[in-house]
């Protein structure tokens, strides 16, 4: 198992060499999503130079195996003398040297993982993270470095790094700070602006249905909101990237920029700009949570290896959690989009078996290989999901217990505060922080809802803060098989059932095709086909598996046939008020 030098070995390294480590990338076939990249480290020593590639990209706790789009890989000096190499392992390269001398290093990559956000070239532009273009030396990995770009006339490259010497080249203190500056370079459009004296840009590659003049609007409002939380801002210049485009979405956080990735025409509905502007407050609370302090195991980054921690929920689910309060305290958001949010995040929760299952700390060590489907979904949950209700459980506690004076946000405050990097933080650092700001112990709050899986009380929770989950009116019971399923031609296959449900119990899984039920044909879905039973009605389900006819009787449940909502009380009392607006720094709705 390989792992990368300590941080006193990095700087050992650093005061041997003096020049920048400088990488240069040709777009040379973007049709066929193809790059030359070569890569100049400073004279070396050594009897050999490993050179690597990333295995993992920050922000994405997956291992992507990158390496796979590498080809042709070669070794000299800057003089043309060949140095025999061999691959020693998946995504290392070990260079030998028989004297010391500088080493280039070449090959070409393959760049056409867009939605994967780590590396993608087409006749348009190029997104560079350096994960999945740039290999780099442990040896070296304190060095400065300068990327140039080769691309066509009419493109424009946009990082968070700085310019070096020309429109297409960047300079950054250390691999570290390039591998967390992404590279957009191509036909696209760029907006500026300042606020507070910090430089903001937004850059979108892509045509879609957006209003630039909305989205600036409201990151303006939304960048302001960073010192409701912590005590100053970690830059003084920051990027927006979007892509506006087609079979990717989703976002990643980085040093000093984000990219965030949605199709082309979902800008314009409020839903679809909601999700875009959440997203945008999402990864802006990144800049301090996990970019400039993080947990144990993730400091400093292994970038071939898995770097595990069991606080990965208050990485991802807190911020999650935390997007809220700014896009309210801002104005962007209103209080009854909240509630809608809320209520399907707490409708998530509700329907996946797997919260009884994995505690918010287990996902959080197991998030390298949890899985989705349908067993992900009845004996896994996930660390945004859960996260984010954790955390807000813990929020409420606080202010409840201190009146209001304390909360959530103050933890995240002494964080910064206390556990800036390079330093880190484990459970222990939270749970001390938690009793030094509230002057109570949180060791059984702790094992009861983050080291066991949190079973939460969402009644007597909402009803500090003066709201409710209610159903709607008119709400009946239904017939359930306590599952889902598609149409597929004349049959519904089973997409999920839940573990301990009514079809779980009668035998059936994901992949049966339902036929008919008491005989009767099904119907275009799951739910015009229940609607001829009744709830505790056994029947015959007639389905196919393995392409052979079989049956098996089951009982169904019943379930609402609406799901239950987030509202505000309509008479709030006065501490629920007082609550509300220290919780969600806005006053409620219904307050007299």
């Amino acid at each position: 198992m390989k792992k990368n030098l300590s941080l006193a070995s990095l700087v050992l390294f650093s005061t041997l060499s003096f020049a920048d480590v400088e990488y240069r990338l040709a777009i040379t076939e973007p049709e066929h999503h193809l790059g030359n990249v070569e890569i100049t480290f400073p004279k070396s020593a050594q009897s050999y130079v490993d050179v690597m590639l990333p295995d993992w990209r920050t922000g994405r706790y997956e291992i992507l195996d990158m390496a796979n789009g590498i080809r042709f890989f070669s070794a000299k000096t800057p003089q043309g003398k060949t140095l025999k190499w061999d691959k020693i392992d998946k995504n290392t390269w070990r260079v030998h040297l028989d004297a010391p001398a500088q080493v280039s290093v070449s090959y070409q990559v393959y760049a056409n993982e867009l939605a994967l956000r780590s590396r993608h070239i087409d006749d348009s532009h190029a997104f560079i993270d350096a994960s999945g273009f740039f290999m780099f030396s442990d040896s070296f990995r304190q060095e400065p470095v300068k990327v140039s770009l080769s691309v066509p006339s009419d493109w424009r490259s946009v990082s968070g790094m700085d310019f070096a010497d020309t429109k297409h080249s960047f300079k950054a203190a250390n691999y570290d700070v390039l591998l967390d500056s992404p590279i957009e370079t191509g036909i696209n459009e760029l907006h500026t602006y300042s606020v507070d004296g910090r430089d903001y840009e937004l850059v979108i590659w892509g045509e879609g249905n957006y209003d630039v003049d909305l989205m600036i609007r409201d990151l303006k409002k939304l960048v302001k909101t960073g010192s409701l939380i912590w005590h100053d801002y970690p830059y003084e210049r920051y990027v927006f990237m979007v892509h506006a485009t087609d079979g990717a979405r989703g976002a990643t956080e980085h040093l000093n920029s984000t990219i965030i990735q949605r199709h082309r025409d979902s800008f314009a509905s409020r839903d679809d700009y909601l999700g875009f502007i959440s997203t945008a407050a999402h990864e802006f609370i990144h800049i301090w949570n996990v970019k400039h302090y993080r947990p144990d195991g993730l400091v400093p980054y292994d970038y071939v290896d898995i770097n595990y921690s069991d606080l990965l929920w208050l990485v991802e689910g807190s911020t999650s959690y935390l997007e809220h309060f700014l896009l309210l305290s801002a104005g962007i958001i209103t209080n009854h989009e909240f509630y809608k949010s809320l209520t399907r995040t707490l409708n998530r929760h509700l329907t996946t078996p797997g919260r009884e299952v994995q505690s918010v700390a287990d996902t959080s060590f197991d998030k390298w290989i949890n899985q989705g489907g349908d067993h992900g979904k009845n004996y896994s949950t996930n660390i945004y999901l859960e996260g984010a209700l954790v955390s807000m459980v813990l929020d409420i506690d606080l202010i409840d217990k201190s009146d209001g004076k304390v909360s959530y946000r103050d933890v995240h405050r002494e964080l910064y505060t206390q556990h800036k990097l390079p330093n880190s933080f484990n459970s222990e650092d939270v749970k001390r922080i938690l009793k030094q700001i509230s002057g109570h112990s949180y060791v059984a709050w702790w094992d009861k809802y983050v080291e066991k899986p949190a079973i939460i009380d969402f009644d007597k929770l909402f009803e500090k803060v003066g709201l409710e989950h209610v159903y709607p009116s008119g709400t009946i019971t239904v017939a359930s098989i306590d599952g889902t399923a598609k149409s597929v031609g004349q049959m519904l296959e089973l997409t999920h059932v839940a573990r301990g449900g009514s079809a779980w119990l009668a035998g059936l899984t994901v992949g049966d095709k339902i036929v008919a039920i008491d005989h009767q044909h099904v119907r275009k879905d799951l739910a015009h086909t229940l609607s001829l039973f009744s709830a505790q009605q056994t029947v015959e389900v007639t389905f196919i598996r393995r392409h052979k006819l079989m049956k098996t009787d089951i009982k169904l449940s019943g379930k609402a046939s609406r799901d239950k909502y987030i509202r505000a009380i309509e008479r709030p009392s006065v501490r629920q008020a007082k609550l509300y607006k220290a919780w969600l720094g806005v006053a409620h709705p219904n307050a007299r």
